[in-house]
């Protein structure tokens, strides 16, 4: 889902972020919780699957990125009740 680089970028010297690649729809995901809060996003990389996210974040990003992807997995899809 989100492939995490070992290497911090200078960014920005206050906030270190890390670089992740991940699928167009996932970074799509990650944009929109951002919208939210700015929490995660120290830049977007002008691709369709580099951020940069603050490093404090990382580990709370992946939680909830499982939980919800999770989530939707579970939920019957709702032609099939049909």
């Amino acid at each position: 889902m989100i492939d995490c680089t070992n290497s911090l970028l200078p960014a920005n010297p206050t906030r270190p972020g890390v670089l992740i690649e991940c699928d167009p729809s996932v970074k799509a995901i990650i944009l929109k919780y951002d919208e939210e809060r700015h929490d995660y996003i120290v830049e977007d990389l002008d691709d369709d699957r580099h951020l940069v996210i603050k490093e404090s974040q990382l580990q709370n990003l992946k939680l909830r990125l499982g939980k919800d992807l999770d989530d939707k997995l579970m939920q019957p899809d709702e032609s099939e009740s049909e």
